[in-house]
């Protein structure tokens, strides 16, 4: 039988790298347990809304965020506040499959497009692997606005 995972991030700003991996990953923001958002509707904002009416301190209303994948099939990805800060390289890291099934430079043009826009939504480049066949196809290792390593492959 298999099993379901989530994915769990430590964060200094959930919410802000919540938002980070939302857009990267095309996945949203759930709503809070109870509540029907209208279509459009923030759910960042219902979320702040849910937690006040609740009676969580302003202060803890970061203190965790989550996103999950539209269509159901992907991990649910959760991050939580934490004090300290990023001290070495993630031993388990995110790839981000951008240019599966392309090879040489239709794959490298397309992992260089989508580092672009990565990189406009926060994250930064930290390396280009160039193809070496036959065992890599090419791949680049970024940072996501934490600078947690992810890489495109």
């Amino acid at each position: 039988m298999s099993r379901h995972i989530q994915v769990t991030f430590d964060a200094h700003d959930p919410k802000a790298l919540s938002t980070f991996w939302r857009d990267a990953l095309g996945y949203v923001h759930p709503a809070p347990p109870g509540v029907d958002l209208p279509e459009g509707a923030d759910p960042l904002a219902a979320w702040d809304d849910f937690l006040a009416r609740i009676g969580v301190p302003e202060e803890q209303r970061n203190s965790r965020s989550a996103i999950e994948d539209p269509e159901g099939r992907g991990p649910r990805v959760f991050f939580q506040r934490v004090p300290e800060g990023k001290t070495a390289k993630n031993r388990v890291h995110l790839d981000v499959r951008a240019a599966p099934g392309l090879r040489g430079d239709e794959r490298m043009a397309a992992l260089e497009a989508e580092c672009a826009r990565l990189e406009a939504l926060g994250a930064k480049r930290v390396h280009r692997q160039d193809p070496t066949p036959p065992l890599d196809a090419g791949h680049i290792v970024m940072t996501d606005p934490e600078g947690n390593e992810f890489c495109l492959d």
